[in-house]
């Protein structure tokens, strides 16, 4: 695809001008089910920034229904007006205990029990045993 921005004798980019009819159609393009913005954007070598103003623009005006995008985005953003809820969590056995690993290979199985305390000792000691 060809970037280069069209120049006039004075040096200056000058920006290109789309007619309402194309405006139109790239809309209508991006208003169809499973069809991202960016492809249509891309299909027609325009950005895709430039793509979501022109279907922001059209939903305001009133000349088509909200796309499926807005949809999306407004499915996405409802969980996050729900109400924040507090947890307690309870704490486990201040001491004592075991960390139990199970460790299968074919139909063998290793099953250790180590103590809380020493933690770091089976963590070398699995280190060990799997390299």
């Amino acid at each position: 695809m060809d970037t280069i921005q069209p120049v006039v004798a004075g040096g200056r980019r000058r920006r290109r001008r789309h007619t309402p009819e194309f405006k139109a159609a790239v809309v209508a393009e991006c208003g169809r089910r499973g069809v991202s913005i960016a492809a249509v954007a891309l299909a027609n070598g325009l950005n895709a920034n430039l793509v979501r103003r022109w279907v922001v623009e059209h939903e305001r005006a009133g000349a088509m229904a909200p796309s499926a995008h807005s949809e999306a985005r407004t499915l996405v953003a409802a969980p996050e007006r729900e109400a924040f809820v507090a947890l307690t969590i309870a704490a486990g056995p201040a001491s004592g205990g075991d960390v139990r690993v199970e460790i299968r290979a074919g139909e063998r199985c290793i099953s250790v029990h180590w103590p809380v305390a020493a933690a770091g000792a089976m963590a070398q000691w699995l280190r060990a045993l799997l390299t």
